[in-house]
């Protein structure tokens, strides 16, 4: 019993640790975490009785644990601000605007028109999002206002 707690509160804190970094709109989903969490102990522990060791065993506890969040809509949206506006928002600009603009409509719904999947980012459509979301940000920041550090003037 006490193998399965230590087993347990080993994957929902890696999976916690990769929420935090690259999927902040989830760290808060209980529901979800302790759903996956369940499923890669589950999976450890049927690989271990199977056999395999327990290397091979967490790897593929871990292939459950992040099954779904390899894309992330968070990277992308950093990689972004950090590629396309780089001097006018400087580092760690991007990383705190980014859980905002996940949250707007408009960015919402840029997304809603793929069919995002784990291995999206390697796929042509992403470069179609890549230069839908730079446009949207690029709206979104005239159309408000918001302030940004502008280029240097020559």
């Amino acid at each position: 019993m006490n193998q399965t707690k230590k087993e347990l509160s080993y994957f929902r804190l890696k999976l916690e640790g990769y929420l935090r970094d690259h999927h902040p709109e989830l760290v808060a989903n209980s529901a979800f975490i302790g759903a996956r969490t369940d499923l890669a102990l589950s999976s450890y522990c049927d690989s271990v009785a199977q056999g395999f060791s327990h290397l091979e065993a967490e790897a593929m506890a871990s292939e459950v644990l992040y099954q779904g969040l390899h894309f992330s809509k968070y990277d992308t949206l950093v990689s972004i601000l950090m590629e396309e506006f780089s001097e006018e928002l400087p580092d760690p600009l991007p990383r705190r605007l980014a859980p905002i603009l996940l949250g707007n409509k408009s960015v919402q719904a840029v997304f809603s028109k793929y069919e995002l999947h784990d291995d999206f980012d390697g796929s042509p459509e992403y470069e179609l999002l890549y230069t839908e979301l730079t446009g949207t940000i690029v709206l979104l920041i005239e159309e408000n206002h918001l302030p940004t550090l502008g280029k240097a003037e020559a």
